[in-house]
């Protein structure tokens, strides 16, 4: 028997997403995107002044296949009201959802570098004697 591994050809990016479901497994849904053509504008980047940084400021569904939704760029301050098809707003949900992971991973390493920091000053603190056991 002969086995077939498929692999996204160059112009495909592979994109990870992380599901947890009711049970509270977590799963990871792989899809594969085609290069975009370039009339077509992902809704992250800011046609101003490119920032990658446009968020949604509220949005709401349209009807079946489409969205409305108010954007807004933190670096220039564009803003736009519009009305998106339900692929390019899924498209734009995904890599909300990646912005979002990478922002709470780099909150965890921060937070632990601060805690570390703390139990340092504080074992210091304890080493010199400024902590005495009637502290607590």
């Amino acid at each position: 028997m002969q086995e077939f591994e498929h692999s996204p050809s160059a112009d495909h990016k592979r994109y990870v997403r992380k599901v947890t479901l009711p049970s509270g497994k977590t799963i990871e849904v792989i899809s594969f995107d085609d290069d975009l053509a370039p009339a077509q504008r992902e809704l992250h980047v800011c046609p101003e002044c490119d920032s990658q940084l446009v968020y949604p400021v509220t949005w709401e569904e349209a009807d079946a296949a489409r969205w409305t939704v108010d954007l807004r760029c933190p670096n220039c301050e564009w803003t736009v009201s519009d009305t998106f098809d339900d692929q390019l707003i899924q498209r734009f949900d995904e890599t909300l959802d990646r912005g979002t992971e990478a922002l709470i991973t780099d909150l965890r390493k921060l937070a632990r570098a601060n805690m570390q920091e703390d139990v340092e000053r504080f074992i210091a603190a304890v080493n010199a004697e400024y902590v005495l056991p009637e502290d607590f």
